[in-house]
């Protein structure tokens, strides 16, 4: 089985990340001298980075090199933190389904003990905003005074239901939606590196598609390969795949 674009071009370092230098080197400055937060929030639109970012800054604080801006990918912290690997010290959680007050007071208690082998212990919430008030509640003294070993990472595409006694207390990042003029030497850089030749009218579509999300024209791109003849399919491929991922898409935005 092939595996989907996004998951196998899914940013390692920060460097690869694209469109979103206004939060990558401020991170990456902040990991260099050493002034870190206990608390990040990552917000904005869907596909555009938040978890994949995430995810690095977990390995740039836990690489045994760190916390570095660059992680070396041996250590064995980094090792267990790659594309599809996990660690035991960082706990990635789907806010969409596990937000309430009981989740909250389960990893309130489960945050007192140390991390296992790693330098830190990193919550990662996904879809935070999906979080209860009552959970937010339950949560509140733990990421205004946490161990100084535990570090929480929010993620969402809806911070204003983010409680804003939660949301004082991180470092406040927005992501962007990405432009044409740096997604489409994206998505040409990986046609070339998967040796398929695209059709340069077709880009546009994809790019138009996708809507700024890396994510979601990744997808549209995905299903054009996957469906381009040997011969002249290409153009024809993209212009479907476009039109039905866009009629999806404003779909979910209705």
């Amino acid at each position: 089985m092939a595996l989907a674009l996004y998951r196998k071009y899914r940013p390692r370092t920060f460097a690869e990340i694209i469109g979103q230098e206004h939060v990558t080197e401020p991170l990456s400055q902040a990991l260099r001298s050493g002034r870190l937060n206990h608390a990040y929030l990552f917000s904005g639109p869907r596909g555009c980075g938040k978890t994949s970012s995430a995810r690095i800054l977990a390995r740039s604080l836990n690489c045994e090199q760190g916390p570095t801006p660059e992680p070396c990918g041996k250590c064995e912290s980094c090792r267990s933190l790659a594309t599809d690997g996990g660690s035991i010290d960082v706990l990635e959680i789907d806010a969409a389904s596990h937000g309430g007050v009981d989740d909250a007071r389960e990893l309130r208690e489960r945050a007192f003990f140390a991390p296992a082998s790693s330098r830190f212990k990193i919550y990662v919430i996904d879809e935070a905003h999906m979080v209860s008030t009552q959970g937010f509640n339950a949560l509140l003294k733990l990421v205004e005074e946490p161990p100084e070993y535990v570090k929480f990472i929010f993620a969402t595409t809806e911070p204003e239901k983010v409680l804003g006694t939660i949301k004082s207390r991180t470092h406040h990042y927005p992501f962007r939606l990405i432009p044409p003029k740096v997604l489409r030497p994206y998505l040409e850089q990986l046609c070339e590196a998967e040796g398929v030749t695209v059709e340069p009218a077709v880009f546009p579509l994809v790019v138009r598609a996708g809507g700024g999300s890396a994510r979601d024209s990744l997808s549209v791109l995905d299903q054009l390969i996957a469906g381009a003849g040997s011969e002249g399919g290409h153009l024809l491929a993209g212009r479907r795949a476009a039109r039905r991922h866009r009629r999806r898409v404003d779909r979910r935005d209705v």
